[in-house]
């Protein structure tokens, strides 16, 4: 739906109680609804929201984000927040629940039924960043016994209470995961053959426990439309969809970028976020790097008489220190990449570092080749060498700086991510200072 739409939702929903509100509440897509609501206050979303009807407002409700769901909840009738909660997918139903007050859980678990509130319960206990807490457990199995006429009959009953029937779940007696049959070979197969014989063995099942970005990798991988969560005894417990698979991915690209600015600990997005909350996720880095680009400063302090007698070096000083910084950036922002998607293993860090080496040569000879004319006309031929040979030397170690520092934090099981670029150009810029005035003092030096 185009943005301009959107607004003109937005405004439209501010005249409450108009027909013509409730016509788009029934013709809109839900996730543009969802849209338009999420730019009211959630008082105002709901006295839209309570005159659709109940299955539409379920619909728009799960196309809500989690944190304005959770602020919708808290102002909305427990006898609709329950109504809603029933209707909606187990594992959103978990997400809410985790991001609701005891005193709202208290209220909320009463006017549930005793299977939702104990499934719940289970979806919520598991560890967050495993497959467990973002599986669902609205997903469809079969017996191996079954034919095809049979199976096909047992979907058709299940599947409004299903996610998606899309692939069904073969599990034996013991609840165990023995192989997964896609619906397409179902219904074409021949009405007698059994779901035994029909069945894929191989399910790419990963354990409840296993990190959900290993998840949504296997997801990709496989290209499958979901993938069966086990238990330590291999018993299906649920299934990750495709959906939830992105919104991992996207929650940890959001992450990754957040840290690669020095921005940590934000909770909200950008456009819901407080003053005070984007003061918290940015001061703490801005602090520790200010405090340590002082080492630049007392680098350039150090070498006072060598500067006093070439002024002319300062000149050049912002180019030389902002190429080791940009170098270095580069090359970390490569490897987080690398790291996060699996394309390079931490063992892979001796391979890398050879190929990286070689091109940081290439890029600063390329470098000192372009900033060494300039250096003779501002300053003659000594001062060309001091800025080619300084050229060279500090893209080359702020490239390795770069390179390796996300290794280093791997190393350690620390995010990759935290290797910002910041981070990153602070100290190629406390090693920049000390490489460029060391070759001009050795340089200029000499008879």
């Amino acid at each position: 739906m185009p943005e301009n739409n959107v607004r003109e939702l937005v405004g439209l929903f501010s005249q409450h109680g108009s027909q013509e509100v409730s016509t788009r509440l029934a013709d809109e897509h839900p996730a543009d609804i969802a849209a338009a609501l999420q730019k009211n206050t959630p008082e105002q979303a709901w006295s839209v929201l309570k005159d659709a009807s109940r299955s539409r407002q379920t619909d728009i409700f799960g196309y809500l984000g989690p944190d304005f769901q959770a602020r919708l909840a808290t102002i909305m009738p427990r006898t609709d927040l329950a109504a809603i909660f029933m209707e909606m997918n187990a594992d959103d139903r978990a997400d809410l629940y985790k991001k609701l007050t005891d005193e709202q859980r208290e209220a909320l678990m009463p006017a549930l039924a005793q299977a939702e509130r104990e499934d719940i319960r289970q979806l919520a206990a598991y560890e967050e960043g495993t497959a467990g807490a973002i599986m669902t457990s609205d997903y469809a199995s079969l017996s191996p016994a079954l034919n095809a006429l049979q199976a096909i009959d047992v979907l058709r009953h299940e599947a409004p209470n299903k996610e998606t029937i899309y692939r069904a779940y073969v599990v034996n007696a013991d609840r165990r995961l023995i192989g997964s049959v896609r619906l397409q070979d179902l219904i074409t197969a021949p009405a007698s053959v059994k779901i035994a014989e029909l069945m894929e063995r191989n399910t790419h099942a990963i354990p409840v426990d296993a990190d959900v970005e290993d998840a949504a990798r296997k997801i990709a991988h496989y290209d499958v439309i979901a993938l069966p969560v086990i238990d330590a005894q291999e018993r299906l417990v649920g299934i990750i969809t495709h959906d939830d698979a992105l919104d991992v991915i996207e929650a940890e690209a959001t992450e990754d970028f957040q840290r690669l600015g020095t921005v940590t600990n934000l909770d909200s997005s950008v456009a819901t976020a407080t003053v005070p909350m984007l003061y918290r996720a940015r001061i703490g880095w801005l602090m520790l790097l200010v405090f340590g680009n002082i080492f630049s400063g007392a680098g350039i302090a150090h070498f006072e008489d060598t500067i006093a007698a070439h002024l002319v070096l300062m000149f050049f000083l912002p180019i030389l220190i902002a190429s080791g910084g940009n170098a270095g950036s580069q090359s970390a922002t490569l490897m987080v990449r690398a790291l996060a998607t699996g394309d390079i293993r931490i063992s892979d860090w001796g391979r890398v570092l050879g190929r990286e080496l070689m091109v940081a040569i290439l890029l600063g000879l390329s470098m000192a080749a372009a900033i060494a004319v300039i250096g003779v006309f501002r300053g003659g031929r000594d001062i060309a060498i001091v800025i080619a040979l300084s050229m060279v030397v500090i893209v080359i170690v702020g490239s390795i700086i770069g390179m390796l520092l996300p290794f280093i934090l791997s190393r350690f099981r620390m995010d990759p991510a935290t290797a910002s670029t910041p981070l990153v150009t602070s100290i190629a810029d406390a090693t920049g200072v000390l490489i460029y005035f060391s070759i001009a003092k050795a340089v200029l030096s000499l008879p």
